[in-house]
This record gives C-alpha cells, structure tokens and sequence, in this order.
C-alpha cells in the first residue's frame, strides 16, 4: 500500500530486520559499498522504468544517534554523524525487477495460522493473502517503506488507524488489517482480483478514475507479478 505520506520514518529496530529474509541475490537487493565507507542496500534500479511521480525521497537514512541507538530516518541527520543508506521501494513494484516470478521460491508455511484465520473471516482466497503479502514485502514482517508502509501487508499509518489496527509492526494485526483492505477493495469492484490488487497498491480512486488498472508502470508490473504468485500459490493449496 504506497500511497504518498509525509509521515516522518524514524524508528528504532534491529538493522537486520529491515532486510527481507530472501537472501540478497535471490530478493533482488544490491550492497553498495560508497568510496567514504558508507553501505547502501537497495532494490532501486539504476535505470528502472518509469514510475508515478515521487513527491519525496526513496532513501531511508540509518544511523546511531547520540546516545547510541540504532535509529531510522528519512531526514539526512545532522553534519557529523556517520550513516548508511537503505533504500527499498515495493518489493514487486520496480517495473525493471530481475526477479523470475515464475520460479522464484515460495513462502509457504510462514504465518499460516494468521493467513488461514483472517482469510475466513473475511472470505478471502488465502493464495491470494500470500501472494499480497509475497509482493508487499517479500514476507518481512518488519519491512519498512520510505514513505511509512509497514510491516507484511504494508498498511500505511492512517489506513491501519481506518482499520482498527494499533500497531502495524505486529503480525497478526498486520495480516488482520491488510486483509480486511484487501476484502473492500474484491467487494468495490465485484470480485476483480486484479483491479482489486491495483486498488491495494494504487487506491481504489485512480483505478475508479481511470476505467481499469492505472497506467503507472508500478501498479501495473505489482499487479501483473500478484497474478503470477496468487497462481503459483493456488497450485500448491
């Protein structure tokens, strides 16, 4: 879920898991390694198609603060102290991604109770749960967007309030409250799963203003790779 929100990012986590827990080559994420010391991770291409608009940075700044704890930031912090870069857009959003979806592993046991559970209380296909969660965020459930989405299913802070969810971090309110999105978002265009994933990630007013799923290279490539992993996930259940 990435709409645009000017929601300062400074948490204080464990470095380790902002990371999804792919490894780097399978996930896509590149470390860079900057002449003055500095590390990057990032899945941001380099030449990546065109995406909507950004209206703010896509870089997560990571650093120790004055009394030495690990701490996240959109801000650059002040002159002096040393920090990292980590930047990561949607996981399935990069139109240039180098992830094969065809054949790329499957997460197919994690957080099953909680997918199962949410999945019948809102009668959805729990494939399609999965392959939500696959796209948002490649199944970290501490993943952190630059512009605030959180956790699994990616709520942003306002949605997550809208849905009575208090702490977006923790799993089973996380999957309860993407899950409960995701079922407004089949009910408003009539079981359409991909103009109702197009919704999950665009909203639900661009796919409502443009007729069908938006023409932004992101919404179109995340909806396009939820229908290949909501398939593949399908086969297996």
């Amino acid at each position: 879920m990435h709409r645009v929100s000017s929601l300062l990012v400074a948490l204080t986590l464990t470095a380790s898991l902002i990371l999804p827990t792919l490894s780097l080559a399978d996930s896509g994420i590149r470390r860079i390694v900057h002449p003055d010391g500095r590390v990057e991770f990032t899945n941001v291409g380099t030449a990546a198609a065109p995406t909507r608009p950004a209206t703010r940075s896509q870089t997560i700044y990571s650093y120790r603060s004055p009394n030495g704890t690990l701490s996240f930031s959109d801000q650059r912090p002040e002159a002096g102290i040393r920090y990292d870069i980590m930047r990561f857009d949607c996981y399935a959003c990069r139109p240039g991604s180098s992830v094969d979806w065809h054949n790329t592993r499957l997460f197919t046991s994690q957080y099953a109770a909680e997918i199962e559970r949410e999945a019948r209380r809102f009668n959805v296909d729990p494939a399609l749960v999965r392959a939500v969660i696959h796209a948002e965020s490649a199944f970290n459930p501490r993943a952190i967007s630059p512009k605030g989405a959180q956790g699994l299913m990616q709520l942003m802070p306002p949605t997550a309030e809208d849905l009575g969810v208090t702490n977006a971090m923790d799993v089973s309110q996380n999957i309860y409250g993407g899950v409960k999105y995701l079922s407004w978002m089949l009910d408003r265009f009539n079981g359409d799963t991909r103009l109702a994933t197009a919704a999950y990630n665009a909203g639900p007013g661009a796919v409502q203003r443009y007729g069908g799923i938006p023409p932004f290279a992101e919404t179109q490539a995340y909806t396009e790779r939820v229908a290949i992993l909501h398939q593949r996930y399908r086969q297996l259940y």
